[in-house]
């Protein structure tokens, strides 16, 4: 069985052997999570995803080798269960372990991500408040290991752990 979708030219294909009942079950997910729902006109702006992320996290402190931020679990950030979503912790993880690693590393030098691992232990939930620590782990030459802890800060309840490898770019020689 074809459908089309009214809001597009794609085709879905259904299986035959699926029961109808399975099939509607699954067509309501899709409505009630806003698959059909239009995307807000800001969200198409250039670095629209790095705003996002750098308004929502407040820096605590910053040492050589550790930094530390908090943030609050906000509606923009949330998922479908009312908590953090995945894609944030790691878009978080990813620019605290980059912060972090600046501060061991020459301001000339130019950082990029190249393997970043979560561990997701618990839940936070809207509106819950967090505090990021982040701390090298191993700096040489040419990559830095952080390692980030996400806690809640009212019960320091470990909820997510990251570790990230970054790696460092020489300055071109011109």
């Amino acid at each position: 069985m074809t459908e089309t979708s009214s809001s597009s030219s794609s085709t879905t294909t259904i299986s035959k052997d699926l029961p109808s009942d399975y099939v509607s079950a699954v067509k309501g997910f899709f409505a009630d999570v806003g698959i059909h729902a239009s995307l807000p006109q800001n969200s198409f702006s250039k670095d629209f995803y790095s705003d996002l992320i750098r308004d929502l996290l407040k820096v605590d402190n910053v040492l050589r080798g550790r930094v530390s931020c908090i943030f609050s679990v906000s509606p923009a950030v949330g998922n479908y269960f009312n908590g953090l979503h995945g894609g944030a912790v790691g878009a978080i993880a990813e620019r605290v372990s980059i912060a972090c690693a600046r501060t061991v590393v020459a301001g000339d030098k130019e950082l990029f991500l190249g393997e970043l691992s979560i561990s997701y232990l618990s839940a936070a939930t809207l509106n819950e408040v967090l505090v990021v620590e982040a701390a090298v782990a191993r700096s040489g030459r040419n990559l830095t290991a952080v390692a980030s802890e996400f806690r809640i800060k009212k019960t320091r309840k470990l909820v997510y752990i990251s570790r990230a490898t970054i790696y460092h770019m020489p300055p071109a020689k011109l």
